[in-house]
């Protein structure tokens, strides 16, 4: 390996730890909380090598966020090959709950955590599709089910938000850790994942009966 690709390759893993040292800081300190100090204290280097990659906590939170979506729809693409659509998107609703409990802190990050939301908006140009990409996946699923048949009598994007909004409640939940504080749970003893996945598989059953 040449000095360039020496160089590169440091360039990119010392990134990929300024990265992971402020996505853990951003959800246990908060983000008004954390500062670039912080951050360089956490890698062991100074606030100018930050400073040499981002300009301000803003762009990092920006590529903290992109980074999170682009790991969604790895999690969500694999799935491109079930020729099924409502088997799809059974699928998908499971892997959106891997991803989420795999990656807690980026899930936080992403879709619990309000302070950072303003800074990603402030840096987001035309050409950021991350988030939408992540959604877009579930909405074309769910019109590829109408075209089967499925959810005939009703609206796309409206179903759409539906289990996107039903998939982070039950995810937030979890992550939260205030899914173990319900009382039914807290006095059955059951596995919190279990219960999490018991969950799903009704909300499933509901989506079968849109279908009847």
């Amino acid at each position: 390996m040449g000095i360039s690709e020496r160089k590169l390759r440091h360039k990119a893993d010392l990134k990929k730890e300024i990265l992971t040292a402020a996505r853990e800081l951003f959800t246990e300190k908060g983000w008004e909380s954390t500062s670039i100090r912080n951050i360089a204290e956490k890698i062991e280097y100074s606030p100018a090598t930050i400073y040499l990659y981002y300009k301000d906590k803003n762009e990092i939170i920006f590529d903290l966020h992109r980074e999170g979506f682009r790991l969604l729809v790895n999690y969500l693409d694999v799935l491109k090959g079930v020729k099924n659509p409502f088997e799809r998107l059974q699928a998908m609703g499971r892997a959106y709950i891997r991803f989420a409990l795999e990656n807690q802190d980026t899930y936080k990050l992403l879709f619990v955590m309000e302070e950072p939301m303003q800074h990603v908006a402030s840096c987001a140009t035309m050409d950021w599709d991350e988030g939408d990409k992540a959604f877009n996946l579930l909405m074309n699923t769910v019109q590829e089910c109408q075209k089967q048949g499925h959810f005939t009598n009703l609206q796309t994007i409206n179903l759409s938000f539906v289990i996107w909004s039903t998939m982070h409640g039950l995810c937030t939940l979890r992550t939260s850790g205030h899914l173990g504080h319900v009382s039914l749970v807290r006095n059955s003893n059951h596995n919190l994942d279990d219960v999490l996945t018991a969950a799903y598989e009704e909300f499933v059953k509901m989506l079968e009966q849109l279908n009847n």
